[in-house]
């Protein structure tokens, strides 16, 4: 087996409230296309990651807050950001299903995983929640990566339409990562400028509003990619978000899903040129449902190209 799917229905009963845009039906449409795109592929439980591994990349403070604070009804971590009753498990499901697919990856059991899960994660930084992120599943991922499977070199790389500044945040004084993002520009959280470069294993390439899937594809073909094939990767772990297709409502890019099929099948061929084809990929933002069907199909089925 080289490819598996992993989720929990946690991740469904997480609701931030009618109207928020990060709301379960996300999850319902990508499951349902991958489901029905690909019928043949395994799908398995995400496991609720353990304290232990969280508290790699957040502060006690924040797991107390996200785990411990009793909660009557709905809490308001920020203006975007809420709690709900199954919000807890949703969110140590989204980690610990990356940590289950690295483990997976790394023992050589499959090549490659798609974790369709939520909340998204990479806003959150490692003491605070935000942006609908309570933990930073990507982060805890390669920071697992790292310590509990002694890697020395793990890349994340993020084409969500914001920038991931709690990823960047948490491993930016980290050299055995590197962090690498397209992102609109300006846009939320306001990070992601071309000069925060970590201790040199950030690379950012912001994008005007408007751009399309040519200017997409020159800054990873020019910047982004060359940048990770020199970094050498023994893992790519991939935040997915699909948010900067043409029919999102909260951003202004306008990429097609070929764009993301694109970019996928060259992270899975530098994968292979360095990481033994090992690649995890996590989803992240996208709030059009059309959109989050047709993407994550176009980038699911490029992982599967072998």
């Amino acid at each position: 087996m080289s490819f598996a799917f992993y989720t929990h229905p946690a991740c469904l009963a997480h609701d931030p409230g009618a109207g928020h845009p990060e709301c379960p039906a996300r999850l319902e449409a990508v499951i349902e296309a991958l489901k029905a795109a690909y019928p043949d592929q395994p799908w398995r439980e995400a496991p609720q990651a353990l304290r232990s591994q969280l508290a790699r990349v957040h502060d006690d403070a924040l797991i107390a807050t996200v785990l411990d604070t009793p909660l009557d009804g709905t809490r308001r971590l920020d203006p975007d950001t809420v709690m709900s009753a199954h919000s807890r498990e949703a969110a140590l499901r989204a980690a610990g299903a990356g940590v289950a697919a690295v483990d997976t990856v790394l023992r050589g059991d499959l090549r490659r995983a798609f974790c369709a899960v939520r909340p998204p994660g990479h806003h959150a930084t490692a003491d605070t929640a935000m942006g609908f992120c309570l933990f930073n599943a990507a982060a805890v991922a390669a920071v697992h990566a790292l310590d509990a499977h002694g890697l020395q070199r793990v890349a994340v790389v993020d084409f969500d339409v914001h920038h991931g500044n709690g990823t960047q945040a948490i491993l930016e004084r980290e050299p055995r990562a590197m962090y690498v993002s397209s992102h609109q520009w300006p846009l939320y959280p306001g990070t992601g400028a071309r000069e925060e470069r970590g201790v040199g294993n950030i690379v950012n390439a912001p994008l005007p509003p408007l751009s399309g899937g040519r200017e997409f594809r020159r800054i990873w073909a020019e910047l982004l990619l060359p940048a990770l094939d020199a970094f050498r990767p023994q893992l790519l772990l991939v935040s997915a978000g699909f948010d900067a297709h043409r029919l999102d409502p909260l951003a202004d890019l306008n990429l097609e899903a070929e764009d993301y099929a694109w970019l996928s099948a060259k992270l899975v061929q530098l994968a292979r040129c360095h990481a033994g084809g090992r690649l995890v990929s996590l989803l992240e933002g996208g709030y059009s449902l059309a959109a989050l069907r047709e993407s994550s199909v176009a980038h699911v089925g490029a992982l599967l190209a072998d």
